[in-house]
């Protein structure tokens, strides 16, 4: 009976990998990024996407801002239009240049929790409000 069992998972992991093979195939990695929703938002800064590998953290720290930033606003102000969601960066950087850059690595961990845990907090309100307007 045993046999039989592996049998037939051997025969039915057999039968799938041919659609695992052709699904694996058809994915095109790509840098380029596309959005549905406010596809003309701001790229992210070049100065970001040039922290070094081991210094990530801080680039994490300035997306985690930004992000809380701005369902906060959303929030705020009871609008989702794109500027508003989608704002420059400008303020996010600010942000981290005044209270985090001299921070310790640790530093800016907690710092990132925060950050989510605040943008977390506004998720859903945001959400409600962008999916009224389109913009989710």
């Amino acid at each position: 009976m045993r046999q039989a069992q592996h049998l037939a998972l051997a025969a039915l992991a057999l039968s799938l990998t041919p659609a695992f093979a052709v699904a694996e195939r058809d994915l095109v990695p790509t840098l380029d990024r596309s959005f549905d929703v406010c596809p003309d938002r701001p790229a992210e800064p070049i100065w970001m996407q040039e922290i070094p590998l081991r210094q990530a953290y801080q680039r994490v720290l300035v997306q985690d801002i930004y992000r809380a930033q701005n369902l906060e606003r959303v929030v705020e102000i009871g609008n989702c239009d794109c500027a508003t969601r989608f704002p420059s960066w400008d303020a996010a950087k600010a942000m981290f240049r005044e209270s985090y850059a001299s921070d310790e690595r640790w530093e800016m961990l907690e710092a990132s929790e925060g950050y989510n845990r605040r943008a977390n907090a506004a998720r859903t309100a945001a959400k409600a409000i962008c999916d009224a307007a389109g913009n989710w």
